[in-house]
């Protein structure tokens, strides 16, 4: 015996089977509103899997060296990491760069720039919120080493930095001001009451 779920269920089943199935034809001539079509038919399965790498070059152009035998040795990159920039608000971005210069300035090869070296090996000193930077400067935005200079500094000294020390100390100077009236007034206070009374009598 069925109960009466089960009719309906048998029911429904039997429309669904009788009702036709209507597809359109596509023509893949006619562009989609707002959809590009790209022909896969035409790439290999390898090309379709590799993953995109567009927007991840490097934001420093390096410019072409003309040496023949230009390597640099590991020991630089060392001690250029070793007095990485970490991009913290106490950190002078004009002293690290001072020390940078003095390190790269210890290699010398010929034909090769200074400042090809200071690019290439610029990138090996940030380390925390400075490496976020560089990594989100967009690629080959710095072509030359003032361009990197100018942008590393203004970055993280900006012109509000000094405004806001400044601030700071007329806000110390102001309440320190303001203690000192009070201390002032109070001691005031205690002469005006010692004189009143009598107290050196």
């Amino acid at each position: 015996m069925r109960t009466r779920s089960q009719t309906r269920n048998r029911n429904r089943r039997q429309q669904q089977q009788t009702l036709p199935v209507v597809v359109e034809p596509c023509n893949l001539e006619e562009p989609i509103p707002g959809q590009t079509i790209v022909a896969m038919a035409d790439r290999t399965m390898e090309e379709l899997l590799r993953a995109p790498t567009e927007g991840y070059g490097e934001a420093i152009v390096l410019p072409e060296i003309n040496a023949d035998h230009f390597e640099i040795k590991t020991n630089l990159p060392q001690s250029v990491q070793a007095n990485s920039f970490l991009g913290l608000e106490n950190e002078n971005p004009h002293a690290h760069i001072n020390s940078f210069k003095r390190i790269t300035s210890t290699l010398r090869f010929r034909n090769v720039p200074n400042d090809v070296i200071k690019l290439m090996m610029f990138p090996y000193s940030l380390e925390g919120a400075a490496k976020t930077w560089y990594e989100k400067e967009p690629p080959n935005s710095i072509l030359t080493w003032d361009d990197l200079v100018t942008k590393f500094v203004n970055q993280f000294s900006p012109l509000q930095k000094p405004l806001t020390l400044r601030t700071k100390f007329l806000v110390f100077h102001k309440n320190s001001m303001n203690l000192l009236v009070k201390r002032g007034n109070v001691l005031r206070v205690c002469l005006d009451l010692a004189l009143t009374m009598d107290f050196w009598s």
